[in-house]
């Protein structure tokens, strides 16, 4: 009896250790999992936190750039209705001035800065690849548009908004690469594209507008994976915007209905407007050596600043005799036509193209987003007087904006989404998609490559001649890269 109580008793306690045991596994087990968890989830939103600190950098700095922007364009219009004379001495004075510094110390600042980033996206990853969107020479861009502006050419700051955008998140990514904090799993492609179209988003507080930009622009021949977090960042960096300086669309008061026979007025805007801005295009890309003899070019080549003096001193010209309307964005001519105004010198939508071609021309830092839609403004409103519908302007002039803008880009998507959210014109976006797709096409007959591409493909060259150049043995850099890009 003894020993089976003694068996019985050890069998108990076996047992009973045994089941301890067991449970005291299985809280481990489960407390550890736990622990797992946490720290991926930790890893996870410590990530999330650093993408959104970038996203922030790039409203933050889109903002600065705006409200200078915004400055000079203010100070210049006082500068030129107080003294009549500014702009014939700042022009081509200032021209020289910014060419010159801008082929010196940050030559890759040139134009728009969307080819900038297109080429980028394009290079072979490696030491060059960052090469055009190098933060300490891109951020040379936001003064050099700012004086730009300040002496009237006519420039926008969205496009280089772009470009600061990418380099702001390109060097935000590396620095937390390098210090393992984030970032791990994205390539240099997702933190560019992020960022310029975060940038985009920032420049028109349009998020939207950014993530279409992102996918229609951005994505176009060039393989890019769409993560998450990219889309994450753009929206963040519109939606940063949005908290800092308020849900106001760019071009506010506008109201519109569809009016009566929208399709043939929509479909004569998107002709008028595919044809010009396909050759204001092909106009951009081709450079001021396309309409000069062969001694011109020679000498062009020779004398690219003096160049710019004479280009701005015909600008100075062309916006005396329309009493100041060419200068800077025309955010201002934009805007009013939108709301019905009618007072424009005849011939002010031609005047307008060609400033902001002879601006391009010149080798500035500076855009053509919103001239573009300037042009497409003024356009509206004289088919508008044409077409004797004065009452229902501000809608043609919408359509024509949108229209111009497509053409010009070949961006149709973009050129919508982003005129909607300018605007707060949801209830027309059928017939801006309409106008931009016919426009763009229109706009192929004149300029079969898009331009930001186009011209993308010529700093992607120019990068690939210069890395040749810098080996032992090389070729020469093929003359025609040295064109204004």
């Amino acid at each position: 009896m003894k020993l089976d109580k003694m068996i019985t008793v050890h069998t108990a306690e076996f047992v009973m250790k045994h089941s301890i045991g067991a449970r005291w596994r299985r809280l481990t087990f489960k407390i550890s999992h736990k622990i797992q968890q946490t720290r991926r989830l930790s890893r996870k939103t410590v990530a999330l936190g650093f993408l959104l600190a970038g996203a922030t950098l790039v409203a933050v700095v889109s903002m600065v750039f705006a409200h200078l922007a915004d400055y000079a364009l203010t100070l210049n219009a006082q500068l030129v209705a107080r003294y009549p004379w500014f702009a014939w001495l700042a022009m081509p004075l200032g021209f020289m001035l910014i060419v010159w510094f801008t082929r010196r110390y940050a030559p890759y600042t040139v134009g728009s800065g969307i080819p900038q980033v297109l080429a980028s996206l394009s290079l072979p990853y490696g030491p060059n690849k960052g090469r055009l969107i190098s933060l300490p020479q891109t951020l040379l861009k936001i003064p050099l548009t700012f004086f730009g502006m300040l002496v009237g050419a006519s420039i926008g700051r969205e496009g280089p908004s772009v470009q600061v955008g990418a380099a702001v998140m390109s060097a935000w990514g590396k620095w937390c690469k390098k210090h393992d904090l984030a970032f791990r799993g994205l390539q240099e492609n997702d933190l560019i594209a992020a960022g310029a179209a975060g940038g985009l988003a920032a420049a028109f507080n349009a998020p939207l507008a950014g993530v279409v930009f992102a996918i229609e622009e951005l994505g176009r021949g060039v393989l890019l994976r769409w993560e998450r977090q990219i889309f994450i960042g753009i929206l963040a960096a519109g939606f940063v915007l949005v908290a800092l300086e308020g849900n106001n669309p760019h071009f506010r008061g506008f109201t519109g209905v569809p009016l009566p026979d929208m399709t043939l007025w929509v479909l004569g805007c998107a002709l008028v407007c595919g044809v010009a801005g396909g050759l204001f295009a092909r106009f951009l890309f081709k450079g001021v050596g396309w309409l000069l003899p062969e001694n011109g070019k020679k000498w062009a080549a020779k004398h690219p600043i003096l160049l710019a003096g004479l280009l701005g001193l015909l600008l100075a010209a062309l916006g005396t005799l329309y009493q100041g309307q060419l200068y800077g964005t025309g955010y201002l001519q934009a805007s009013s036509a939108l709301l019905g105004a009618t007072d424009f010198q005849p011939g002010v939508a031609l005047a307008k193209w060609v400033a902001t071609v002879l601006s391009y021309w010149a080798g500035l830092p500076g855009g053509i987003f919103t001239p573009s839609l300037t042009i497409g403004a003024m356009i509206g409103q004289q088919i508008a007087a044409w077409g004797g519908s004065v009452d229902y302007s501000g809608v043609i002039v919408l359509v024509c904006m949108t229209a111009f803008l497509a053409a010009a880009t070949q961006s149709p998507l973009t050129a919508s989404v982003v005129v909607m959210e300018m605007t707060g014109s949801q209830n027309l976006l059928f017939w801006m998609l309409v106008g931009s797709i016919v426009a763009s096409q229109v706009s192929r007959q004149f300029s079969p490559k898009p331009f930001y591409h186009a011209v993308g493909a010529r700093f992607r060259q120019r990068i690939q001649e210069e890395t040749r150049s810098d080996r032992p043995v090389a070729a020469e850099p093929n003359p025609s890269t040295k064109e204004q890009a």
